[in-house]
């Protein structure tokens, strides 16, 4: 049976390339994206909801049911941020969601793109990768079906606007940097596959560092 996804983060680099991997993948039935601004994507399978505050849901909550996976790809860095508005933002924010969704489909498959280095123990020296580490832990204790996907440097899908302003300048590195390092580098493609092969056929592993992204993308 072919899956239907919401997916977050959509205006962003990760989001929008795994959304544009979801439409194109035949075990993708249907596609929610929850924006706080348009995407300007258009597809038979989409859907998007304009929302500004994912902190309050209410207004949306009927929207959301119904659903067999969420593909979470919404963050920020911790760059200019204190320590309060980044755990807001990236904990409260994120472990917020996940409690609706699971309410409302007991079922459901979450990824969560969370990144490399992040903390499982919530007990390291590094701030951001605490904060990480406690999201995913929760995540985890709210869905049977809960993987972490912590990808390092990823190659844009063909197509994709929104990147990261520094993409361009380091798009290069990518075939050397697979070449000599693989456990470093994976595809937007990749880490879309994979998402869809967890939420069709699950994971081994609850937490995928890069090379088991490539090699759930491959199942």
């Amino acid at each position: 049976m072919k899956t239907k996804v919401i997916i977050t983060g959509a205006t962003g680099m990760v989001g929008e390339g795994v959304l544009l991997e979801c439409l194109q993948h035949p075990e993708v039935e249907k596609v929610l994206v929850i924006n706080r601004r348009p995407d300007g994507v258009s597809h038979a399978k989409l859907r998007e909801i304009i929302h500004s505050d994912f902190l309050n849901l209410t207004a949306i909550e009927s929207e959301l049911k119904g659903y067999d996976a969420c593909f979470f790809c919404l963050g920020t860095s911790s760059l200019g941020k204190t320590p309060e508005e980044y755990k807001r933002v990236t904990y409260d924010l994120t472990v917020g969601f996940g409690k609706l969704l699971a309410q409302l489909n007991p079922d459901m498959t979450f990824c969560y793109v969370t990144g490399m280095g992040t903390d499982s123990s919530e007990k390291g020296r590094v701030a951001w990768a605490r904060v990480k580490g406690a999201t995913e832990n929760a995540l985890m204790q709210q869905f049977k079906k809960a993987y972490m996907f912590r990808p390092g440097f990823m190659k844009a899908m063909p197509g994709q606007i929104n990147l990261n302003k520094y993409y361009k300048y380091f798009a290069w590195v990518y075939p050397i940097g697979r070449a000599l390092n693989p456990s470093t580098f994976c595809t937007l493609k990749e880490v879309g596959d994979a998402m869809v092969n967890a939420a069709t056929k699950g994971a081994s592993k609850k937490i995928l560092e890069v090379k088991d992204i490539v090699e759930l993308a491959r199942a």
